[in-house]
Order: structure tokens, then C-alpha cells, then sequence
């Protein structure tokens, strides 16, 4: 320690403290932006750059702090004492502790300083804590201090809207500063009924304020973190299984903000115990944000994501795509006969796929293969397929199938002696080697038929779930040559998930009433499989997946359940906190 700035543990003035401080955070920025030589971090996302710079922080005081000083405590004259009367090295422990204070305390104590001169008692406190070794008693003190509740809280809600970048939420500063600072409002105005003789009531109190903490928490963390999602089908078996219960991340890609603010807490689309009530309201509707996130979205990642078809829904066949019933049985059928609801974007029914193709890519699919840019998909355990089996005997015994984890539901006895199951490539090559097993066949459809169920459910497209494309995945900012033959591919693209009028007369396409041979998309899109191929209904049959649907991606199995077993045996315990690549 200098003693020019610290003689007998004297506080150094206000002004070196803060020029120590904007030092370091100079240079904590050189730092930050010169990464970007030496690693493959998007440095111009504000958001990673935040996290980056605190990062970075966090292990430059943590480091430097611990075995020498701060290059802005060296160039002020404010190092470390390193003679015995006034202590040896910081323990790591306190050296963090002294981040904290830095990052939360530094800027608002100034100003606390300069507003309120009789603050001086806690602000050196702060100061000694942060240039000299913390005391328990002083850091007890501090925590304990309006003003350090509030630089803590105001601090950490302004990366929140930073991240945000909705500048309009700094209002929330005067609300932050009042519950610290003033207390001019009781926010918490259920605790006003609590009363020494009413023990009843205090209770009631509590739970009330326990609850409402518990609301908005939860609330709050589902909408910008993480969600429990559960496996409904069998569409990503066998790498996803139908009871595993997912934490999906919302922070990977980015969180949405809600199109559809005003919902009834923790429901999806629907209020418990009725069958189509709408636990949302339209009144008020959001266009579509991302916020910045962690990364894109990558080929063959599994994503979750709102049904695309999922906007009108028949409200007796929630389980069966409105658009595909309307072309089995005809529009003005289905309109007399049902009750069809609308939903907005975010408040569609939730699938889970593996994209196989992301924006700007070329898909195609020959004999079950996929290529994306005429390369074959990498293959990856747990794809399956159908397989028509047949035995010597006629019979085949359940526990063989057990073995191999063929679900009950999945095994269809078409005659005595052969099934139809889906398999993988390593479970069939199980059963051929059994003797009582004469042949494991892979079921595909030829090259060249015509399925009018899979999109884009035209006549001109020789399509089939084994056979498909060439396709061109739209990419924003990416612009197509448009022509009658190809607009069913991307007509509901331009209509609905983009939102122009779309017409043809006499072999011409007006969009917006303007004639056009083109079109430039606006959002990137995505091409959505499941690894249960024979059994998934996905982009093959309704197309592509726009970027505002997309939800996030599974990053932990918290629990599975068999439903096929009873009990404990219903557990499986080998898929219990299983992360998610």
C-alpha cells in the first residue's frame, strides 16, 4: 500500500476511487473487443458482449485483485497493502465479494455521495471494503444499506433491459429507487392487514405475499429461461421418448417477448378444467421480438417450436391439423359442423422436431435419405423407420420386443406371423440375427408417387414422405423467382406468415395489388423431421417453420416415465437429468 493513498488505512478521496474504476472499465473494454481477434464470439451482439465484458471483469478483479492490484488501483496509487499490520492476500472468497460490491455499488454510491453528503459513513465502508480487506462487520453493514439494495437491484434490472432494448422499462428505475430509497408507495400493500393479535391473517398474508413472489418469478423465468415441456408422441423416438419431461431453454436462440400479453398464469392456450376456453385475450397483440441470444439455430439440433398449421383449430379434433381435415372433407363441411378456435402465434399448440434444414439450405430426400446442399445428412443414433417383420412361426414373442424397447403402441400385427413396427437400424439388424425371425424389411414408398397430403398438397408434385424436393429453404432478405408453378411452395409464406394479399389472374401474380415475378421473404425459415420418420407429422406434411415460432431447444431430461410399465418400473432411471447436446 502506498503511502501516499492509504497511510494508517486513511479512505483515499471520491474522485480516485471513481478514476480507479472507470479505468479498470476502460480497460475491461480494450479487453472485451480485442476477443474478438483471437476467438470466434460474435462481438457486435450486444448481449454476449454484455455477458463477455462481465465475464471478463469477474476474472480480471478476481485474479489481479487476489495477487497484486487493479491496473486502475496501480496508476491511482490504491494497491493492496502487503505488509503484515494490515493483512496478507485476499482469500478468493473475498475477492469476489469485492466484484460484487464494485460492479453494484461503484456508480450508484457516487451518486448517493453527491446527493446526500451525510451517506459518507456507508460509502467508505464501501470503499474500504473494495481498496482494502473486507471486514464481516462492514459487509454485514453494507448489504443491509438502501442504497447498495438499490445499486444492486437497479444494476442488474439494467442488463435486463439492455437486453430488452426496450428503453421504456427504465421507468421501472423510479419504481426500483421508491421500494429501496423513498418508500413514498407501499407496493406490498397486502401487508398492511397483518396485525399482532390475528394470527390467522398473518398467515393468510403470507402465504398471499409468498404466492405473488412465486407468480411473478415463475413467470418471469418461463417467459425469458427455461420451461417444462413432456413428450406427447412417438415423433422423436427413439432419441426423445413419450414421458421424458424437458427443460427447454428459451436463452439459447433468443426469447421471444409475448405476442399475447394478458394470459392466465402457467396455462398454454387453454383455462384448466374446461375444454376450449382461451386462457388468453387478443386485446392487446405484440409484433414479433427476438431478443439476442446465445446462438442459431444449427442443423439437426431438436427444436421446440409453435405448430405452424396450429392458428385455426378444431376445437372437438385439437389433435388433427384443421388445414389437413379441411382437404379430407371440405371446408364448408368442417364449418357446420364444428367449433373452430383462433390462436396467435405464441399461444400454439408446442411440437418438438430435429431441423434438418436451416434457412438459405437445399433440401432433398431420396429413398428416406436426406441430403441438405447435395450432402447426405450425418446419421445420428436413435432415426427410425418402419419395418415390416415376419417370423417362421406365426408368433413372436413380447419379451423379444421388450428387449429391444418397442413400445406396445407401436406394434402392429397386420397377420398371424408379420408386423409393422419402427425400427432402428440397430434394432433390426437385432432381429434378423434371431432364427425364429424369417425376414426385417424396410418399408418405402417408390420414387415418384403422389401423396396429396404431404405439402404442397398440389397435383404438380410427385412428393412423398420417402421422396421429396428439391426444395430451397427461405432465408431473409433472400429473394425468388416466382411463378405459377412454384407459388404453391411459398404461398403460405406470403399470405399468412408474412402478411401480403396474394392473387392470380390470368397467369399473373399481384402481390399487394402489384404485378410481380418475384419475392424477397422477410423472416428465415426452417425445415422440421422427426427421427421417427414413418410416424411424424412435420415440414413434410405442412412446410416450413417461420423464425417467430420458433420456442427453444431441449437441454436437459428432468424426469421419464414408461407408460407401457406399472409403478417404480414406469421410472427410467438411466434418462433422469440427462443433458441434452
Amino acid at each position: 500500500m502506498t503511502k501516499t493513498a492509504l497511510k494508517d488505512n486513511k479512505i483515499p478521496s471520491v474522485s480516485k476511487r471513481f478514476l480507479s474504476t472507470f479505468l479498470d472499465f476502460l480497460f475491461i473494454i480494450y479487453i472485451t473487443y480485442n476477443v474478438k481477434k483471437y476467438t470466434s464470439i460474435d462481438i457486435d451482439d450486444r448481449t454476449v458482449t454484455i455477458i463477455l465484458w462481465i465475464v471478463i471483469w469477474i476474472v480480471y478483479e478476481g485474479l489481479l485483485t487476489r495477487y497484486w492490484c487493479t491496473l486502475g488501483q496501480y496508476f491511482t496509487k490504491l494497491r493492496i497493502s502487503k505488509n503484515d499490520s494490515t493483512n496478507s492476500k485476499l482469500s478468493l472468497i473475498d475477492s469476489f465479494k469485492r466484484i460484487i460490491l464494485k460492479l453494484s455499488t461503484g456508480l450508484f454510491s457516487f451518486i448517493a455521495l453527491l446527493l446526500k453528503p451525510n451517506s459518507v459513513s456507508i460509502h467508505d465502508k464501501i470503499a474500504k471494503s473494495i481498496v482494502l480487506e473486507p471486514n464481516k462487520e462492514d459487509i454485514k453493514t453494507i448489504f443491509s444499506n438502501k442504497w447498495v439494495k438499490f445499486g444492486t437491484v437497479a444494476f442488474l434490472y439494467l442488463l435486463w433491459v439492455l437486453w430488452l432494448q426496450n428503453f421504456w422499462w427504465l421507468i421501472g428505475l423510479v419504481v426500483i429507487f421508491d421500494m429501496y430509497v423513498t418508500k413514498k408507495v407501499t407496493w406490498d400493500f397486502w401487508n398492511l392487514f397483518r396485525t399482532e393479535k390475528n394470527k390467522s391473517v398473518n398467515m393468510a398474508v403470507e402465504w398471499f405475499d409468498a404466492i405473488i413472489f412465486a407468480v411473478i418469478a415463475a413467470s418471469f423465468i418461463r417467459m425469458f429461461f427455461i420451461e417444462l415441456y413432456t413428450i406427447p408422441t412417438s415423433s422423436m423416438e427413439k432419441s426423445l421418448l413419450i414421458g421424458d419431461y424437458l427443460f427447454v431453454s428459451k436463452y439459447h436462440y433468443g426469447p421471444r417477448t409475448p405476442n399475447t400479453p394478458i394470459a392466465f398464469p402457467f396455462v398454454h392456450h387453454t383455462m384448466p378444467f374446461t375444454k376450449h376456453t382461451p386462457s388468453f385475450t387478443t386485446a392487446i397483440q405484440n409484433d414479433y421480438k427476438r431478443l439476442s441470444g446465445l446462438t442459431e439455430i444449427k442443423r439437426d439440433e431438436p427444436v421446440v417450436f409453435n405448430f405452424p398449421e396450429g392458428d385455426t383449430v378444431i376445437a372437438e379434433r385439437q389433435a388433427e391439423s384443421y388445414y389437413q381435415v379441411c382437404r379430407d372433407e371440405g371446408r364448408e363441411s368442417v364449418h357446420s359442423r364444428y367449433t373452430l378456435l383462433v390462436r396467435p402465434v405464441d399461444k400454439r399448440e408446442n411440437y418438438i422436431k430435429r431441423c434438418v434444414a436451416i434457412a438459405g439450405d437445399t433440401l432433398f430426400i431420396e429413398k428416406s435419405q436426406v441430403f441438405i446442399n447435395s450432402k447426405k445428412q450425418e446419421k445420428f443414433a436413435g432415426l427410425q423407420f418402419l419395418y415390416s417383420v415376419e417370423t417362421v412361426n406365426g408368433t413372436l414373442n413380447p419379451r423379444v420386443l421388450d428387449e429391444i424397447g418397442v413400445a406396445l403402441a407401436d406394434r402392429h400385427l397386420i397377420m398371424p406371423g408379420h408386423y409393422i413396427m419402427p425400427l432402428t437400424l440397430e434394432m433390426a439388424n437385432i432381429l434378423r440375427k434371431k432364427s425364429f425371425i424369417k425376414s426385417v424389411e424396410k418399408i418405402e414408398r417408390n420414387n415418384g408417387e403422389k401423396d396429396l397430403s404431404i405439402f404442397p398438397h398440389d397435383s404438380k408434385f410427385n412428393w412423398n414422405v420417402d421422396n421429396f424436393g428439391p426444395l430451397v429453404i427461405p432465408a431473409k432478405g433472400m429473394t425468388i423467382s416466382l411463378t405459377v408453378d412454384n407459388l404453391p411452395l411459398y404461398k403460405r409464406i406470403i399470405e399468412l406468415y408474412e402478411q401480403n394479399t396474394l392473387k392470380i389472374e390470368n397467369n399473373k401474380i399481384f402481390i399487394n395489388e402489384v404485378e410481380t415475378n418475384s419475392y424477397t421473404f422477410k423472416m428465415n425459415y426452417y425445415w422440421m423431421m422427426g427421427d421417427n420418420r414413418h410416424n411424424s407429422q412435420d415440414s413434410r406434411f405442412w412446410g416450413f417453420v417461420p423464425e417467430d415460432h420458433i420456442v427453444g431447444t431441449p437441454i436437459l431430461i428432468l424426469m421419464s416415465l414408461d407408460q407401457d410399465k406399472s409403478f417404480l418400473g414406469k421410472i427410467r432411471f438411466d434418462r433422469i437429468f440427462k443433458v441434452l447436446n
